[in-house]
């Protein structure tokens, strides 16, 4: 009996639940890292991710801006269907529960280091009592930043925050012996940057062996590439050492590595726009123990996909979150297949209203978009407004007086926030607004500041710069049609306000925290 018993099984262990660490910079487009060919950019981390895991060539943020397409990452839904919560630098609504919130209830270690999912306003006391109380992406872990005599930063616009330290400080002090959830959010590559700091970094201006077609070839700027480049550097070099500190303690293979970033690129023509250069964002996952890896997934995929992926990875109920639009995409990570991998993903869908405040009464220019594999469809609603705002404004120190027009001063030279502040001011559109006539500039000037269509189709296999319109085209007249029919099905079932109403500007209604700037009422009022 004593032999019997003592050879009884030992009740089965639960298997060890995977971490994930979530990276995301902030403003960067997919072409810019080493694994997708970059000759600028050097990216070790992501391209170990990339080359050792699974590689997305078309994955889709929620938004070109950062607020919105960060709202779809941690709710599964497209920026539209989050009201307030959905908006640039607007409030977030309590009734929009994240993903993190439902692992954390889960038995998940869970916390962030740097940007989270902002610029949101949040609850600041109990009198906000329908927002939120603390940043959706999680608590923060912020407090380990670079001191005077040990600072390694690489340009002045980088942010005094030691990322990986406070990695490293969660991981040892709070996870214990749970699972971790971790959101590293960088400000990286976000304006503005150290003008010159490639110099320093023993980069060359012909090291930019193709500056994007919506731009000017020019040493301005392609030294305001690669000023870009220093900061998704920065970015790469904090991830690789976060994966260098879990493999030092034998985590790196039981984490899920996501690395992707929020938007494009903060340059004219791309950040704020629905072009390929403003949408379409790097993404890479890998988990050698659970997805076959060394492959490129050619489906595209939309950042509304995240959070039921994150959900159905950890084993977490979406109970307690409003209905996710999105769809798992653990089928294809755990495919040995590369390529097309899933049928049913076809499209990819996003959108945007209001960006920065550009406009009269802090109008938007809302857009809708769908990408297949060939193409990208872009309607925009309010063709007759400025897409990257209004062309002039009260100046802020006298609300009676308007700056000149494109903010050229009396010198032809281009004043801060003057115009078109829907676009980052930097080196590129100071050059592109005071070369506004130059005959042979001035096309650069209309394909970022000049107002389009209310459709817009592009082959983006052909044409990756989003230059050669081919909406209303005879030869591509069923294609157009085939898209602009599984956009509107979408937004229909999505009840986009803009589409389904009942108040189809609702949007404009929503409150914006930041800064508000004053401009003339526009002639077609």
């Amino acid at each position: 009996m004593a032999l019997f018993m003592s050879c009884k099984q030992k009740p089965a262990e639960r298997p060890k639940r995977p971490n994930i660490l979530f990276a995301i910079s902030d403003d960067q487009t997919f072409r810019h890292t080493g694994y997708a060919g970059c000759d600028y950019v050097k990216t070790p981390a992501f391209d170990r991710v990339a080359s050792e895991g699974i590689y997305f060539s078309n994955c889709y943020a929620g938004s070109p801006g950062c607020a919105p397409s960060r709202s779809s990452i941690v709710t599964g839904r497209y920026p539209w269907q989050n009201e307030q919560s959905g908006q640039h630098a607007s409030s977030w609504m309590k009734k929009y529960v994240p993903f993190v919130d439902l692992l954390e209830e889960n038995g998940y270690a869970t916390g962030r280091t740097g940007k989270g999912v902002g610029p949101f306003r949040y609850a600041r006391t109990e009198a906000d009592s329908l927002w939120r109380m603390g940043d959706a992406g999680g608590k923060s872990f912020s407090s380990i930043n670079y001191k005077k005599g040990a600072d390694e930063r690489t340009a002045k616009g980088i942010r005094n925050l030691n990322y990986s330290e406070n990695f490293k400080y969660f991981v040892e002090n709070i996870k214990g012996d749970k699972p971790f959830f971790f959101w590293f959010g960088a400000s990286e590559p976000h304006r503005s940057y150290e003008k010159g700091s490639w110099k320093r970094l023993g980069k060359k201006l012909g090291d930019v062996k193709q500056v994007p077609g919506f731009l000017p070839d020019t040493d301005e700027i392609r030294g305001d590439l690669l000023d870009y480049a220093v900061e998704i550097e920065w970015f790469d070099k904090h991830l690789q050492r976060m994966l260098d500190y879990l493999e030092s303690i034998g985590e790196l293979d039981n984490t899920i590595v996501m690395v992707t970033s929020d938007n494009g690129m903060p340059f004219p023509r791309a950040k704020a726009n629905c072009f390929e250069y403003g949408v379409h964002v790097p993404f890479a996952v890998r988990y050698p123990k659970g997805f076959p890896g060394k492959r490129v997934v050619d489906n595209p995929v939309s950042f509304i996909d995240i959070a039921p992926t994150i959900l159905e990875l950890t084993g977490t109920s979406p109970e307690g979150m409003m209905p996710i639009s999105g769809r798992s995409m653990l089928n294809v990570l755990r495919s040995d297949k590369q390529g097309d991998v899933d049928g049913g993903r076809k499209y990819a869908v996003a959108g945007r209203e209001r960006h920065s405040s550009s406009r009269y009464l802090n109008r938007g220019y809302p857009q809708r978009v769908i990408r297949s594999k060939e193409f990208i469809y872009i309607w925009n609603m309010k063709p007759e407004r400025w897409p990257a705002g209004a062309p002039r404004r009260f100046d802020p120190k006298d609300s009676t007086k308007l700056y000149p027009n494109y903010g050229l001063g009396a010198d032809g030279k281009y004043m801060r926030a003057g115009a078109f502040t829907d676009i980052d001011d930097c080196p590129s559109k100071t050059f592109i607004i005071e070369n506004h006539d130059n005959p042979e500039l001035s096309k650069y000037f209309g394909l970022a500041h000049d107002k389009r269509p209310e459709f817009e189709l592009y082959n983006v296999v052909n044409d990756p710069y989003c230059l050669n319109n081919l909406a209303g085209s005879e030869e591509l007249k069923s294609t157009e049609a085939s898209l602009k029919e599984k956009l509107f099905e979408e937004l229909k079932s999505s009840d986009d306000p803009r589409i389904v109403g009942p108040d189809q500007e609702v949007f404009e209604s929503y409150k914006r925290y930041s800064v508000i700037r004053k401009f003339p009422k526009p002639e077609y009022l």
